[in-house]
């Protein structure tokens, strides 16, 4: 039967409108927030911010617009659904759900966590050591915070800081239950179970006397939550302000040293640093400074046997230690203990009755060497692999000669050592236990070498499953932080194997802003100098391009936090050298939060990242603000991820940062933001069940992105 051409044409016409219907279905418009004309002036520029507006938390039209885009990344993730079950089944399956950590003595007793299947969070408990100092197993378990009992009717909880007094009776700790960082003081008898009435808001840390009934601790600013006042509390009294830090550059916290001799109040900023001490048996006394503050001064101090062995960076870049009396610490009476040396960072010195342990850094790698007080001699620990992180996983006894240790590697899972400090021989008390028939002889991991522009050697670590084909085909997923001096270390991830078994190269790259080459390497990535972690990062990446581990058609990125603006950074630097993009709480909105010296981590942030009052600082960090920055052009697919009640970097930064790239962007890539609006923090989740789903998801797109769908 032959068609009507008028009739062709209307079957064609409600083909093609059915075909529309069926794309709109596909791809649903992105939402588009409102424009708000906003204008300020900073050194005589007219800067103009549409999306201002999207920092009014209590506005409706707010919570409106971040759950249009909530619901617009599900519509456009709907296809990803069974392969994000498929990834959370695989990583969950890899954890061991009941398990135990490894009990750590405290005087009388043993402390330890354990985790129960279908449970989101720890527990946790003690055991009274046996009389020769063992774990005793038959000993009655005291269960002291069953978090999940805590959680019930909250859809966050975090546990903070938490001590037990001298006695062993009391506990002292803080809780979260908006995900804001305010924590809560509580004080738990743990004989009777009994919440006492004790309490104070803001704690940020706290630390018992000698007398088990005082309680000194810190609390911060309700507006900035800088950690500013340092309290004494008698308990069934009332709180007594001790000390005020008004200068906004330092923040406050107290610890106690190692022979539970001296509290310790510390003051830093990011280039100076203060500590004051008082004896922990007469809590009424006065703290004592060991050392003034001095501009670029940084300093801490321990102790033992009536000498404070003082950490300082004055005539040594990578720190010292001297010794000193505790009764005039004056340099006059400085003596030398660890000298300087100009390649090797010393990170800290504990002290133990019979032992020293330095931790130092050299080549990005951490390592110990221990000190013998009774015969004066040194000797290093050795580890077997060439790529690898280790780090003191908390001696707090001092009468010990065992110290502990946690170590991995990209391919051998975090494992817990015993180290004799006499004998030199180690224990491995734990390795955690990777589920499904983990073999770590099927994978490899390496240290290599990129040459940034200047010169400068940058090391990244990569782990990729033996086979791995180097003719930039495959996929590479490649993740950086770098500021604040923080060296990502190179850490095994049982998540990782979704990708390693998926033929993907996981890199980290140890850019300049962190620690991982010593103090320089992190004067280098700060400041007038930031734009060197950016440039690091795009040279790490061309160089893994150019030794064909990967492609730029194959190569994933992936940094939270200042990570975040990392990543928005080297995207609008280098939109063409990555395929996609996670961007996980981004600081990227860098001038309005900088200028805004009401706003958490403003002022004390100057020393990181300059003050903007200063035009010269202005300039600089203008020029590479992320936000600032967009451009009218085509960047990779780029998924943001923040919480609605981030205390570190405001939700609105990563909001206006979408709204303002998917007004301007020209490509068809996708741009998503998935922001959580329960209660969450800037780490996401607080349970581990949660958090896995959200890492499931997100490795799901990131891999979607290079064509790997199941």
């Amino acid at each position: 039967m032959k068609m009507s051409r008028s009739r062709a044409i209307l079957v064609l016409a409600i083909v093609a409108v059915f075909a529309i219907l069926s794309l709109a279905q596909q791809a649903p418009d992105p939402p588009v927030a409102r424009r708000v004309e906003h204008k300020v002036v900073w050194h005589g520029e007219i800067v103009v911010d549409p999306y201002f507006w999207l920092r009014e938390k209590t506005n409706p039209e707010v919570a409106k617009y971040l759950e249009a885009e909530n619901a617009y990344t599900e519509a456009m993730t709907k296809d990803l659904k069974p392969f994000q079950e498929t990834l959370y089944t695989e990583m969950l399956g890899r954890i061991k759900q009941t398990d135990l950590s490894v009990p750590v003595r405290r005087g009388k007793y043993y402390y330890y966590s354990r985790t129960e299947e279908g449970k989101q969070y720890p527990i946790y408990c003690r055991k009274a050591a046996a009389s020769d100092g063992s774990l005793d197993a038959k000993a009655a378990e005291l269960v002291m915070l069953d978090q999940n009992e805590m959680a019930k009717g909250l859809p966050f909880l975090s546990v903070g800081d938490a001590s037990v007094s001298d006695d062993d009776n009391l506990l002292a700790y803080s809780t979260d239950t908006t995900g804001f960082r305010q924590y809560i003081l509580h004080v738990k008898d743990l004989r009777t179970g009994e919440i006492l009435p004790d309490t104070a808001e803001r704690i940020t840390t706290g630390e018992w006397a000698a007398d088990n009934k005082t309680l000194f601790f810190t609390t911060e600013d309700k507006v900035t939550k800088r950690s500013d006042h340092f309290w004494r509390l008698t308990l069934g009294g009332k709180p007594e302000l001790l000390y005020q830090e008004k200068d906004e550059l330092y923040g406050i916290g107290v610890g106690r040293t190692k022979d539970k001799k001296y509290v310790v109040l510390g003051i830093q900023s990011t280039d100076t640093w203060e500590m004051r001490y008082l004896d922990a048996a007469t809590p009424s006394g006065d703290f004592k400074v060991v050392l003034p503050r001095e501009k670029g001064h940084k300093y801490d101090m321990v102790h033992r046997d009536g000498l404070l062995y003082i950490r300082t960076n004055k005539e040594a870049k990578n720190f010292r230690v001297v010794t000193a009396p505790v009764s005039d610490p004056r340099p006059v009476n400085w003596k030398e203990f660890v000298p300087h040396k100009p390649d090797v960072l010393l990170e800290d010195l504990e002290v133990f009755k019979d032992y020293a342990v330095a931790h130092e850094k050299s080549e990005g790698l951490n390592r110990f060497r221990v000190l013998s007080f009774k015969t004066g001699t040194w000797h290093e620990v050795s580890f077997p692999e060439a790529v690898y992180s280790a780090f003191g996983g908390g001696t707090p006894e001092f009468d010990t000669r065992m110290f502990r240790i946690s170590y991995q590697s990209m391919i051998t899972p975090s494992s817990v050592y015993d180290y004799d400090l006499e004998t030199r021989e180690r224990t491995l008390l734990k390795q955690e236990e990777v589920l499904g028939g983990y073999d770590a002889a099927q994978y490899a991991t390496e240290r290599l070498w990129a040459t940034a522009r200047d010169g400068v050697k940058v090391p990244i670590s990569i782990v990729y499953k033996k086979g791995f084909n180097r003719d930039g085909q495959a996929p590479l997923w490649l993740l950086a932080y770098g500021s604040y001096g923080f060296g990502v270390p190179a850490f095994f991830s049982s998540d990782s194997l979704s990708l390693l078994d998926r033929g993907l190269a996981y890199a980290i790259a140890h850019i300049r802003g962190g620690d991982e080459m010593g103090e320089a390497w992190h004067d280098d990535g700060m400041l007038m100098k930031k734009k060197n972690t950016f440039t690091d990062f795009i040279d790490c990446a061309e160089y893994l391009i150019a030794q064909k581990w990967t492609s730029k058609d194959r190569l994933v990125i992936e940094g939270g936090s200042a990570g975040g603006l990392l990543m928005c950074a080297v995207t609008n630097m280098r939109p063409d050298l990555f395929k996609a993009v996670h961007s996980a709480v981004p600081f990227a909105d860098v001038m309005n939060t900088m200028m805004d010296a009401s706003l958490p981590l403003t002022v004390g942030e100057y020393l990181e990242w300059g003050n903007p009052n200063e035009k010269a600082a202005y300039d600089y960090m203008k020029s590479y603000s992320p936000y600032d920055n967009l451009e009218k052009k085509s960047y990779p697919a780029i998924l943001v991820t923040t919480s609605f009640n981030d205390s570190q970097v405001m939700y609105w930064e990563p909001a206006k940062y979408v709204a303002k790239l998917r007004a301007l962007k020209t490509d068809k890539n996708e741009l998503l933001l998935k922001c959580k609006m329960e209660p969450a923090g800037h780490g996401g989740a607080s349970g581990r069940y949660d958090r896995l789903k959200d890492a499931a998801f997100e490795t799901a797109w990131m891999l979607k992105q290079v064509g790997i769908t199941k």
